[in-house]
């Protein structure tokens, strides 16, 4: 718990200094911004490289905690991903075409409310995406009624910038004082075309407090825009765009309370508001759509020099997304894209047979795991907390026997591999081959005697670095004509192409859950994997700190871990009908 604790004070400090923060994770060269305002895709463009952890390259189903066995909800109410989360929407308003959504998962908690406003733009997620963070007045000013006055005053790796603004609140009552605020923006794009833009009230010493204003906070907001199958008949570009925004519980209540009659007043329905003002602003301008989209396609081009890893990254997501749309346009449409295949996934259960993967000829022996103790306690029950468990398959969705035909995700079962012990260790610097060393587990008699261990070390980057070693082991060596033993004993580009990761924040600050999300990774593709194949083992080294992405969402989630379950599923990804079902490799739950 010491490094934890230590971790997240750390965390706290450098997230408070605000410019210094970025500084301090060990970030690549900044961008200045100055200038190009006007035209912000000069800058965003180079954002297409940047892949989250936690987003997938598929179109994936995420559906609300209260799941029943006759939940049909459509896509609209659910954000597509590959973990099941604790939310329950319910609609309460529409505004222009907009829907407005309250989680009504936890009204008795205290805590904040979240609301979102949800809405259809006939744009791609790129083109959504650049006029959200466009800071040109004379655009914002045809669509944003609250922050339509922004100005941009320091910029972090060409995906975190702190913006100023400032408001008439003429417009929303009757305050005679002028506004003006500040927050920062963090964006992300996921490996499927997803963007995730996280907006927090910031501080920042280039602007201090202003005579003749008064200097307000914005509500933590989020962005997730997301591209859409075009409407049948049709090749107009679709995207769902989604604005989340936490309010005060109080004042939340006083304005149902009220009728809503002050809520149109307030500045969190001025956010809300602004997915509206969006979609009209689009509609109104057909050829920014199309414009939009071709520019960013040409920048990929102009981009300036980016690492290797980035660049293989980047390679491998255009030809993802180019052997998508061959798919798409090769199959038969359902209806109206993704509420049925929400409904079908729901009603289905895992049936996979992971049992072919371990060796049949092999006699199963009996894991004991008294046997192996790690640095990281394992929990008892559910209560328990500082420690780890081995939590439950059903609450990851993963690709069903006909994926290839319909994308359909099936519940996840047992994992195939049991969580034998987890070690937390604090080290000067990343270690690597961990399992050479002669005090680590496998190393003992007992974990010399097992069939086969999967070592999977998380390399996390703090002040000072942390690994995260999870042990799993099979009661039976690989099955040699599975996809396991590839995987085991190929190559590590076919590892790297295979190798996925489903992540969950199953409780924690709603904002961090963004920022980690809950779609499959290919973990090879979005960060540095070495791999040590010798004697009973497979270790995995996951450097964390190879993504400048991954560590920012690292600083963040560290800033929350004294409340916080963090969920893990590791899978082998199924890519021929043969190899289906997936099945979970292995599982992991940590509540600190």
């Amino acid at each position: 718990m010491e490094a934890f604790d230590h971790a997240k004070q750390q965390a706290e400090y450098e997230l408070a200094r605000g410019a210094s923060a970025r500084k301090k994770l060990n970030m690549e060269e900044e961008i200045d911004l100055e200038g190009h305002r006007p035209r912000v895709r000069h800058y965003a463009h180079g954002l297409k490289r940047l892949i989250k952890i936690g987003q997938g390259p598929e179109t994936l189903l995420r559906q609300s905690s209260s799941l029943g066995p006759n939940s049909t909800e459509g896509y609209f109410q659910t954000d597509f991903g590959d973990a099941v989360e604790a939310y329950e929407w319910k609609c309460v308003r529409t505004v222009n075409g907009v829907r407005i959504f309250q989680d009504v998962a936890n009204t008795e908690s205290g805590k904040g409310v979240i609301v979102k406003a949800v809405g259809v733009i006939e744009a791609t997620a790129d083109t959504a995406f650049e006029v959200i963070l466009n800071t040109a007045r004379h655009q914002r000013y045809e669509w944003d009624t609250l922050t339509g006055d922004l100005e941009l005053i320091d910029s972090y790796d060409g995906y975190f910038d702190v913006v100023y603004g400032t408001f008439d609140p003429m417009y929303l009552s009757r305050w005679h004082s002028k506004k003006d605020f500040l927050f920062s923006r963090q964006w992300f794009r996921g490996q499927d075309g997803t963007y995730t833009i996280l907006q927090f009230p910031a501080i920042h010493k280039k602007k201090p407090k202003r005579s003749g204003y008064h200097r307000t906070k914005i509500n933590p907001s989020s962005w997730e825009i997301r591209n859409l199958n075009a409407s049948m008949g049709s090749n107009t570009p679709r995207c769902l765009v989604t604005q989340m925004v936490e309010i005060p519980s109080k004042g939340w209540w006083r304005w149902k309370k009220n009728h809503f009659s002050n809520f149109e007043k307030s500045v969190p329905y001025a956010l809300l508001c602004q997915v509206a003002g969006l979609k009209d602003y689009i509609g109104a301008n057909p050829a920014l759509k199309f414009k939009a989209a071709a520019s960013v396609i040409k920048s990929k081009v102009s981009d300036g020099p980016v690492s290797n890893a980035e660049y293989e990254a980047e390679q491998y997501r255009m030809k993802s997304d180019s052997d998508e749309l061959d798919q798409k346009d090769a199959k038969v449409k359902l209806k109206n894209v993704a509420w049925a295949i929400s409904s079908l996934a729901l009603k289905r259960a895992s049936v996979a047979n992971a049992n072919k993967e371990l060796d049949p000829n092999a006699a199963p022996i009996t894991i004991d795991t008294k046997q192996f103790h790690g640095s990281f306690c394992k929990g008892k029950d559910e209560a328990d907390t500082n420690c780890w468990t081995s939590p439950s398959g059903v609450g990851f969705m993963i690709r069903g026997k006909t994926y290839l035909e319909d994308n359909s995700k099936v519940k996840g079962g047992d994992p195939l591999l049991k969580l034998i012990a987890v070690d937390w260790f604090k080290v000067d610097k990343s270690i690597d081959r961990f399992a050479l060393h002669p005090r680590c587990l496998i190393q003992s008699e007992a974990g010399k005697k097992l069939p086969f261990v999967l070592i999977f070390n998380l390399q996390v980057p703090a002040k000072p670095n942390y690994s995260l070693v999870l042990y799993y082991a099979a009661d039976r060596p690989p099955n040699p004509n599975s996809l396991f033993a590839k995987f085991v004993d190929g190559s590590d580009m076919f590892r790297d192409a295979r190798l996925k990761l489903i992540p969950s924040i199953a409780e924690g600050y709603w904002m961090v859950k963004r920022a980690v999300g809950t779609k499959a990774c290919l973990l090879g593709k979005a960060v540095s994997c070495k791999y040590l194949r010798q004697d009973n083992f497979l270790e995995i080294d996951v450097d964390i700190g190879s993504s400048s992405v991954a560590r920012s969402i690292i600083g963040l989630v560290l800033g929350y871990v004294t409340n916080i379950v963090v969920d893990l599923a590791i899978l082998i990804e199924a890519k021929e009908e043969a190899e289906l079902p997936e099945y979970i490799l292995g599982l992991f739950d940590s509540t600190v």
